[in-house]
């Protein structure tokens, strides 16, 4: 059969336009294919890029390391350990309930925990914690169970070892590894390091393949404070101890080195544990050494007694009447416990009398008066070391009246904080200088050590009015209100103080603030220690200073202070001839080389064979001051016999014992 032209015309046509059709069809999807890959690949490849990595690696952010916290003597009073913590990815989360309730049954939820734990896995944020910090079990049971879109990362959590011990100094963390208290605030820059970021990577299904460090973080600085832990556990246990016997609601004692201004202790009661941290009441929490203010009573008239002396309006002997005992500035009355009649300047420091103290203040006069307030460091911070510390409460001078004067020159109507009361002291003990107070003895990090140093503030007073200041309230301790706190072996100085309290407006014949503030020994101070008791009905010299007494005991033979009285007798190993005769002294006498003569002032004596307390009793009367070394007699001097001398230089007494030699004697040649 012969198909005709016509019909083999049309079917080839046909084949032709749907071959074309097909091919252009074919070309046309080739095209849209290849627009789009280009468009994926050129256009949109780093969106895309960044989008996969959303989706299946996780950039987390690390807290780093923070620094150790160490004592003086390198003693660990806080560090960081390891702990795990729960963290979740909402959106692989298949079933938040069942999860919900699977990780409650691990962590003890209570309704709280439990809500947070739902709600954060509801949401569709990429990352959430769920609860930091867990104990060791716990992470291995939710390890165990496997659960979808849960996992656990290592975050360091701050341990304290001792507890209670130095807790308002060194402070706590938030949960955040922030600092929220004390040193861990004020230092929280430099403790806390650098952050790091952890990196997590995930299938397409969202199970977890690996993780790794993106950046690591850089460990904070390790600090060393000027705290010695032995006297910190002194402090506590003392105060605690008085405040229990006392009933008392509080109280902080200071004990710093008044020539550095270190601080080797300061302790406050009630505390708490900064491990702890939430458990207790922010009036546990809260320095009331550095914070509370109160009217310190007659330990500030060290100040009054500082600027009389300094500006020459009284001189120790001269002779105040304070009879009848009372005194009255307008309605403002003033008494002392009982009528002394007249008494010398001293005698007013050194039997506390109120009456004499307001005499003295107003001879002053509201200028000099607040002067020496502010050069004593009164209504200022003293120091960056003490987050929160209070400047206290000065009036103006200019408005001071005779009355409120009066008050001021006593104690009353002017509040501090007992570390302003601590600096004030140290700086009669050190020879007039007022010292910044410190915590914070050096950092430490892989760069090295850096040192902090000693500054002074200013200078409060000239050393002569700090010397014979220092005299004066050496009888404060030997023969006035402060019996209590003397200490065998040690001359003391100091003065304590007793304040009324304000209860509801007016001032309480019951409620006290009892305090003492000294330093030991006196002659050549190496502490300053405060003690203030709050809300006692006795007396500060009867509740802080047998409190000064048994701290600045323990202390003394912690750091191995030598006796500065009544020393051991002296040896001396003389083989090439026997013992020469030998003179008694007396209290009366002066010595040259050839013997007792009349001491002649402005010209350095013979000290050489004499015991120390009887060169000190020489040196004193001069005006001088004393640095010593070793023990026994002394053996050498410096300013040497014969040389001319003035009031406030130092002498060097180098001593050493010799056999036989009764206390008191000197050896002769």
């Amino acid at each position: 059969m012969v198909v005709p032209p016509s019909s083999t015309h049309s079917w080839h046509d046909t084949v032709k336009r749907r071959v074309w059709a097909t091919a252009c069809a074919l070309i046309l999807w080739g095209l849209v294919i290849e627009a789009r890959l280009v468009h994926l690949q050129v256009f949109r490849y780093d969106a895309l890029v960044e989008l996969a990595e959303r989706q299946q690696l996780r950039s987390i952010e690390t807290h780093p390391k923070r620094g150790e916290i160490l004592d003086r003597e390198g003693r660990v009073l806080a560090y960081s350990v390891d702990a795990d913590t729960v963290v979740a990815f909402p959106t692989e989360v298949s079933d938040s309930p069942e999860t919900t309730r699977q990780l409650c049954e691990v962590l003890a939820c209570d309704d709280s925990l439990y809500n947070r734990i739902q709600n954060r896995l509801s949401q569709s944020s990429p990352f959430a914690n769920m609860q930091r910090h867990i104990s060791v079990g716990a992470a291995q049971r939710i390890r165990e169970l496997g659960l979808s879109g849960i996992g656990l990362i290592k975050e360091n959590r701050r341990f304290y070892p001792n507890k209670e011990l130095a807790a308002h100094l060194i402070g706590y963390v938030g949960i955040d590894n922030q600092g929220l208290h004390g040193l861990e605030s004020s230092y929280n820059e430099e403790i806390s390091g650098q952050p790091g970021k952890l990196l997590v990577q995930t299938d397409a299904l969202h199970r977890p393949l690996f993780s790794g460090v993106e950046r690591p973080s850089t460990a904070g600085v390790t600090i060393q404070l000027t705290i010695d832990k032995y006297l910190q556990y002194i402090a506590e246990r003392e105060l605690r101890a008085t405040v229990l016997e006392h009933g008392a609601a509080g109280g902080s004692v200071i004990i710093m080195q008044p020539d550095t201004g270190e601080i080797l202790a300061l302790a406050n009661e009630p505390t708490f544990n900064p491990n702890a941290y939430a458990l207790s009441s922010p009036d546990a929490r809260r320095n009331r050494a550095t914070q509370d203010v109160y009217e310190p009573g007659s330990t500030f008239k060290i100040v009054t007694a500082s600027a009389a002396i300094e500006e020459n309006v009284f001189q120790p002997d001269d002779i105040i009447d304070v009879s009848p005992g009372v005194i009255r500035y307008g309605s403002h009355r003033i008494e002392d416990v009982r009528n002394y009649g007249a008494l010398s300047f001293a005698d007013v420091i050194v039997k506390s009398s109120n009456v004499g103290a307001s005499k003295i203040g107003v001879a002053l006069g509201p200028e000099r008066m607040g002067r020496y307030v502010r050069r004593f460091g009164f209504g200022q911070t003293l120091s960056e070391d003490f987050p929160g510390e209070s400047r206290g409460i000065v009036n103006d001078p200019l408005t001071l009246t005779d009355s409120a004067l009066a008050s001021v020159s006593m104690g009353y109507n002017i509040s501090v904080t007992p570390l302003q009361m601590a600096v004030a002291m140290s700086a009669v003990a050190n020879g007039g200088e007022l010292i910044a107070p410190r915590l914070v003895k050096a950092l430490l990090s892989e760069d090295g050590r850096l040192d902090m140093t000693r500054r002074v503030v200013r200078r409060a007073i000239a050393p002569e009015t700090a010397a014979t200041l220092t005299r004066i309230l050496e009888d404060v301790v030997t023969r006035g209100t402060a019996r209590a706190a003397q200490l065998i072996g040690y001359t003391v100085a100091g003065k304590t103080g007793t304040a009324e309290k304000i209860v509801e407006g007016r001032y309480s014949e019951t409620d006290h603030v009892a305090s003492f503030v000294g330093f030991v020994p006196s002659n050549r101070p190496e502490l300053t220690i405060l003690v203030v008791v709050d809300d006692v009905v006795q007396f500060g010299g009867s509740v802080a200073a047998p409190t000064f007494q048994r701290i600045a005991e323990a202390a003394l033979r912690h750091l191995g202070v030598p006796p500065n009285v009544d020393a051991s007798p002296p040896v001396v190993v003389q083989p090439d001839f026997p013992p020469a005769p030998r003179a008694r002294l007396t209290s009366a006498e002066e010595f040259t080389a050839s013997g007792p003569i009349e001491f002649v002032h402005g010209v350095m004596p013979d000290l050489e064979g004499l015991s120390f307390r009887m060169a000190l009793s020489i040196v004193t009367d001069l005006g001088l001051t004393t640095h010593v070394h070793g023990k026994g007699v002394v053996v050498s001097q410096m300013p040497e016999f014969g040389e001319a001398v003035t009031s406030g230089q130092a002498v060097t007494l180098q001593l050493a014992r010799v056999g036989g030699t009764p206390v008191g004697s000197r050896v002769e040649p």
